[in-house]
């Protein structure tokens, strides 16, 4: 069965500058996609060009086997939700919502009957004689939500459309966003840069980097098997560790003279060549765990309390390791200075490409 979303070759360059490199994927009908990325790695370009708000230098869009490059935006049968709420500060809530199926031409009581509807989908109803300066950002956004999807796109985009909210607000709407995008069944593409949105509602993550696709996959495959160095620090925290190779044959390696065997070291590699280790904070511990066959030894440097969980910064000599650990209520966290002891299994160390 053919994608419902692809995008083939994509390019887009302003000037002398390529934003867009030669990107390509394809999603399937129903699919929550987001695309991840640090200002200006293209996601947004990307999503515009879906849209029909930019054009391609070079490339293709086609959405459910429709060529859909050179059409006007609003020949593509798409919703858009954008970063500011975008609302018509003259109209009420309702006049908002059915501001598409008016210029459509919808009968007013076939309109009101669905501007109903959507206000009952976004958790609203009876705020339709209310204007947007009464309500509040995550109400005027759920109402830029339901104006979207009220004329029954092909597929929802969503351009940040968080961003401005308090962090509160940003999770619940967030989980509502999922939970309609869910009960429509529609395609959806939502641009961040915020991780945990991206890992917390996706099906699948595209994250970019410069213009580039780093990696395509779903939120716990882009968490726990990076493909680039790129994308293992920039989707959640990441240990970096100094080490020195002791034998390639052996895979040993000595990090602050402790020596630990790795699952594999770089080609190459060479005795007493220096190399580099990552390790993800959550998967130490303190002190012994069945399965963790490296033990290192160091020293308390900071502890950190972020409620259920406590962030340990532990000093091994030349190296410094982040370790998360649950909140337990019926003990003290360690204290600064404090000797310590943390155990983890080799085949959590990675190796990373540049």
């Amino acid at each position: 069965m053919a994608a419902f979303l692809e995008v083939q070759n994509l390019t887009k360059t302003f000037g002398t500058t390529t934003v867009v490199k030669d990107v390509s994927f394809a999603f399937d009908k129903g699919e929550f996609i987001s695309l991840l990325g640090p200002s200006g790695c293209g996601k947004t370009t990307i999503l515009r060009m879906i849209a029909g708000f930019e054009s391609p230098t070079a490339g293709s869009i086609r959405v459910d086997g429709h060529d859909i490059t050179t059409l006007k935006p609003n020949q593509r049968q798409l919703g858009m939700v954008f970063q500011a709420y975008a609302l018509f500060p003259n109209l009420n809530v309702g006049d908002n919502i059915g501001f598409g199926l008016k210029i459509a031409g919808m009968p007013a009581e076939e309109r009101r009957a669905r501007v109903e509807e959507m206000l009952k989908l976004i958790g609203l109803p009876g705020y339709e004689k209310r204007y947007p300066y009464e309500m509040s950002g995550g109400q005027q956004q759920r109402v830029a939500l339901a104006r979207a999807i009220a004329p029954r796109p092909r597929m929802l985009l969503l351009d940040e459309p968080l961003s401005a909210l308090d962090a509160k607000i940003r999770v619940s709407l967030r989980e509502e966003i999922r939970a309609i995008q869910l009960d429509l069944g529609i395609t959806t593409v939502f641009v961040t840069h915020d991780q945990e949105e991206a890992l917390s509602i996706s099906d699948r993550i595209v994250v970019m980097h410069a213009g580039n696709i780093e990696q395509l996959g779903a939120p716990h495959e882009i968490y726990n098997q990076p493909a680039t160095r790129f994308v293992a620090t920039f989707v959640g925290q990441l240990n970096n560790i100094d080490a020195t190779v002791l034998d390639p044959a052996a895979q040993t390696v000595s990090i602050d003279g402790q020596t630990v065997t790795v699952p594999h070291l770089p080609a190459g590699a060479t005795a007493n060549a220096p190399t580099t280790l990552t390790l993800r904070p959550e998967v130490a511990c303190v002190g012994p765990r069945e399965g963790n066959d490296i033990t290192l030894s160091g020293t308390i440097a900071d502890v950190t309390f972020l409620g259920s969980v406590i962030r340990l910064r532990v000093k091994l000599g030349g190296n410094t390791l982040s370790l998360d650990t649950f909140n337990d209520q019926r003990s003290a966290p360690p204290q600064r200075g404090e000797p310590i002891t943390i155990s983890l299994a080799s085949k959590d160390l990675l190796v990373l490409a540049n």
